[in-house]
Formats: structure tokens, C-alpha cells, sequence
């Protein structure tokens, strides 16, 4: 069967809970078949903090502490810095690759947060 990826649905409300992003990096989204045109702001996150609970099937302990994905929004300029504690708004996510270990993040905006 193709395409059937177009009907998975991640939920990044859940998959966040217990989680901390922080920006380790801002640059411009550019557009894949153009690399000219810009089409936003890309903002690198890794996850600083991860206490959600992963259901494993030998039992073992896993964390995403470390792991690095990037959130993509429309605007070209954002008021986030390097090191900023940042929650995505409005975000829809999809989950790629070979392997399905891949996250795409798109949101309408970010915002930092005091912690």
C-alpha cells in the first residue's frame, strides 16, 4: 500500500507533556525546490528535560533528552534567542523516515517561556 502515512497522525500535545525544548539554533526555512525563497524561520530545538514514562516491550528505560528536531513557522523574524525554554503554538507534526525516528514540527508561531 502507498501513501498511507498521509493518515497517521501524531499527537505532539502528548508526545510534549513532560518534555522541555530549548533553542540551540535559528535560522531561515527555506523552500526545498528553491533555496532563494524563504518561507520562515526554522528554530533547532533538543529536548532538555524528558520525564514522560515510554512503554517498552523488554521493560527497558528510554529518554529523548538530548534529541534534536527543528519547528518550522511562518514568520521571518522571531523573539527567541539561543537557550530560550520555547513551546511551539499550534503545532502539527509528522513522523518520517526509514526507520519512522524522523519528527517534522510545523507551528504558527513560538513562544519563549520563564521557567
Amino acid at each position: 500500500m502507498k501513501n498511507l502515512n498521509q493518515f497517521i497522525r501524531f499527537d505532539f500535545e502528548q508526545f510534549s507533556a513532560g518534555k522541555v525544548f530549548q533553542v540551540n539554533g535559528v535560522k531561515p526555512w527555506k523552500d526545498y525546490d528553491n533555496p532563494e525563497k524563504i518561507l520562515g524561520t526554522t528554530i533547532e530545538v533538543f529536548v532538555a528535560e524528558d520525564k514522560t514514562h515510554y512503554i517498552t516491550r523488554d521493560g527497558s528505560r528510554v529518554s529523548n533528552r538530548g534529541e534534536k528536531f527543528s519547528i518550522k513557522i511562518p514568520a521571518t523574524s522571531v523573539d527567541v534567542d539561543i537557550d530560550d525554554i520555547v513551546v511551539p503554538v499550534n503545532p502539527v507534526a509528522t513522523v518520517y523516515g526509514d526507520f519512522r525516528n524522523q519528527l517534522s514540527v510545523k507551528a504558527d508561531d513560538i513562544e519563549a517561556i520563564d521557567m
